[in-house]
């Protein structure tokens, strides 16, 4: 897998954080760097760190599914993806403008489950994960920052666009690997 499909999974998965880091940053009345700091750590940690749980978790169990692992590539992906694009129609969520850490972290966990699914699906691929989880976090770190002033700035309508890019992303990036494992599709 290049640089560049491991970097728009990396945007992708970072969508839901992006989303959220909008919500948070409508919330504040008067917004602060630490703010944006914050968000970008939790988020960004939690992007990290639940790819190379979900890593090892796959390469544990990887010599008794290997010969579907590109099936099981697709299907995470498109799911989560299709997850996203569904949650992209749904209606806003109330905002909530604590920053504490039970709030923080239970949005950062929500935000990067699918980190994990993708992280099983990385160990059947073969990725480097400490490097590919870095680029993940820090991808997140810099668009959930990002996120919380454009809230602050722009208000709620990117939302929805940004849950429904980061799905359209990850399910196409699912069918390439798929396409590739199959010897349709060549690079």
């Amino acid at each position: 897998m290049g640089l560049v499909e491991l970097f728009l999974i990396a945007v992708g998965l970072s969508m839901d954080a992006f989303a959220v880091s909008i919500c948070k940053g409508l919330s504040v009345k008067r917004l602060r760097p630490r703010h944006a700091v914050l968000v970008g750590l939790y988020f960004g940690g939690f992007q990290f760190l639940m790819p190379v749980l979900g890593w090892l978790l796959g390469y544990r169990f990887e010599r008794f599914i290997t010969s579907v692992d590109h099936w099981i590539a697709f299907i995470l992906l498109a799911l989560i993806g299709a997850g996203m694009i569904r949650e992209s129609r749904d209606e806003a969520e109330e905002l909530n403008d604590d920053f504490g850490p039970k709030t923080m972290l239970t949005l950062a966990v929500a935000t990067s489950i699918d980190a994990l699914a993708v992280g099983i699906t990385f160990a059947f691929l073969e990725v480097h994960i400490l490097p590919t989880s870095a680029l993940i976090g820090v991808t997140t770190f810099c668009l959930s920052g990002a996120g919380v002033y454009i809230g602050h700035l722009f208000g709620a309508r990117y939302r929805s666009r940004a849950e429904l890019a980061g799905g359209i992303i990850l399910i196409l990036i699912g069918g390439k690997i798929l396409l590739e494992h199959l010897g349709i599709l060549r690079f």
